[in-house]
C-alpha cells in the first residue's frame, strides 16, 4: 500500500471506485507529465451525496463535505490514473463548482473543503493554485463539483 494510501486509511478514508462519466468525456486525460482529472461530483456508493444549492437548502458545511467527497473521488480517479498515489508529484491546481443560492457568496469556504484534504493527504504537494466558482445548476443537481491538475513523479 502507498504511502498516501496509508495515510488515507489513518484518517479513516477509504478510496471509492472511479465514478462512471454522466457524460461523453473520460475521468482523466494523462499527457506528458501531467494528470487531468475530469470533474468530480459528491457521489458515494453510486449515489449522489449532496443535490441542491449551497445557501438555500444546504449549509456551508455540507457544501464543505460535499467538496470534500468531490476531492476523494478525483483521488480515486488520480488512482486509476497513475497505479499509486505516490507518483502524485504536486496537486497543481483545483477548481471547484458551488452549485449555489444567488446571494450566496462564500464558495472559496466551500471548496476548502477539497483543498484541506489534498493538504492533509499529500503534505506540502497537495497545496495548489485554485479557483472557486458559484454557479446556477451542476449536472444532476450536484452542490459542488471539483476537477484538478497534477503533476506526476518522474
Amino acid at each position: 500500500m502507498s504511502s498516501v494510501e496509508s495515510k488515507l486509511e489513518a484518517m479513516g478514508l477509504t478510496l471509492p471506485p472511479v465514478p462512471r462519466p454522466v457524460a461523453a468525456y473520460v475521468p482523466w486525460v494523462l499527457h506528458q507529465g501531467t494528470v487531468y482529472v475530469s470533474g468530480q461530483i459528491p457521489t458515494a456508493g453510486g449515489e449522489l451525496r449532496y443535490r441542491g444549492k449551497v445557501g438555500a437548502g444546504l449549509t456551508l458545511e455540507e457544501g464543505y463535505q460535499a467538496a470534500r467527497l468531490c476531492a476523494l473521488n478525483a483521488l480515486a480517479v488520480l488512482k486509476a490514473a497513475l497505479g499509486d498515489l505516490d507518483r502524485v508529484g504536486r496537486v497543481v491546481k483545483v477548481t471547484g463548482y458551488v452549485n449555489s443560492a444567488p446571494d450566496f457568496t462564500d464558495h472559496p469556504k466551500v471548496i476548502n473543503g477539497a483543498s484541506e484534504l489534498l493538504a492533509e493527504v499529500f503534505g506540502e504537494r497537495g497545496r495548489h493554485a485554485r479557483a472557486a466558482v458559484g454557479v446556477a445548476a451542476l449536472p444532476l443537481g450536484a452542490a459542488t463539483e471539483v476537477e484538478l491538475v497534477a503533476a506526476v513523479r518522474e
